[in-house]
């Protein structure tokens, strides 16, 4: 996999070079001149739809047609410009020009910075690479994420995790950094897709972190006739007992009864609710910085998977994913 200098945006606004870069109107000119993609801040969308970046040395434009690329056949939403105020931009300065007054003004592309992210980036990559995402919009369906540059992804419902979930947000927020798998590319379109749930453990790996007769906490996810499904962690759930005091979200206090790694199943009996306790986003949460605190079962410095299992050996279900380069 190509070493990747296209983070999604947020991650450069706060380096040493990205500082130094907008420090004075000769740094950002040396800057233009090496092709080097830097951020700032978009303060302001004006009538017509262009964006005002604070570049600190200097203000910055980035006009209506070079917020963002569109494949062909694609139009820009209005609502994709209006929404980048307030939030980090990636872009190249294509020229520094002056005003009617003599005072320096940068012209900034951010499409250039998104057709070179693609190209030099994520066309190499190949399906099982290991990326880093943020989480830029949650749907009923799945969250985009951000994979470089502003360039955006879905991350479907059914790749979250094993353990159901009914909306995205019961795993995400808004601005998480998280990791993320390439599941498959689409070369015409330039999409990418994205998966999350195989780093996230297998079966074996995540019931390991549990014993019999234990009592720990867990989150409603599904209640049906039959029982109560409540995750122990993102990729782990077991059942208990009907109960109509219960509802879905809630965090409940559980006792492990029984593991029957043959039957993949965990049997639970929900001891108590936690009642005016908010339930967790995710097992872990979030770090003071954003950054997801899942309990991923990779390596940190990994960077691919070819095959991923999640059931164990002799169950009749098997669930698993492989990926091919």
């Amino acid at each position: 996999m190509s070493e990747n200098h296209y983070l999604p945006e947020g991650a450069l606004i706060g380096t040493a070079e990205n500082r130094e870069a907008l420090s004075s109107p000769a740094a950002l000119e040396r800057a233009m001149q090496q092709g080097k993609i830097l951020e700032g801040v978009a303060t302001l969308c004006d009538g017509s739809l262009n964006l005002i970046v604070d570049l600190g040395c200097m203000k910055g434009i980035m006009y209506k047609n070079e917020v963002s690329y569109t494949a062909e056949g694609e139009t820009q939403k209005d609502i994709a410009i209006i929404s980048r105020v307030g939030k980090a931009v990636a872009f190249r300065v294509l020229a520094i020009r002056q005003d009617e007054k003599g005072n320096p003004f940068a012209i900034l592309s951010r499409r250039a910075a998104q057709i070179e992210c693609l190209n030099r980036y994520l066309m190499t990559l190949v399906s099982g690479d290991i990326i880093p995402a943020k989480i830029t919009h949650l749907e009923h369906f799945g969250a985009f994420v951000d994979i470089g540059c502003g360039i955006p992804s879905l991350l479907s419902i059914d790749c979250i995790s094993v353990s159901r979930i009914s909306h995205p947000r019961d795993r995400f927020y808004v601005g998480m950094t998280i990791k993320a798998v390439v599941k498959s590319i689409d070369p015409e379109s330039a999409r990418i897709y994205v998966t999350h749930k195989e780093l996230l453990g297998t079966w074996e790996e995540n019931v390991a972190c549990f014993k019999i007769g234990q009592t720990v906490m867990g989150i409603v996810r599904s209640i049906e006739d039959y029982g109560v499904f409540i995750e122990l962690s993102p990729n782990l759930a077991g059942l208990a007992e009907y109960r109509s005091d219960i509802a879905v979200g809630q965090t409940v206090a559980v006792y492990i009864k029984n593991i029957i790694p043959e039957r993949m199943k965990i049997k639970l009996v929900i001891i108590d609710s936690c009642k005016g306790m908010e339930s967790c986003k995710s097992v872990g949460g979030k770090n003071e910085t954003g950054n997801a605190m899942f309990s991923y079962f990779v390596a940190p410095d990994k960077e691919h998977i070819d095959y991923w299992k999640y059931s164990p050996c002799g169950t009749g279900k098997v669930i698993e994913s492989r990926f091919s380069s």
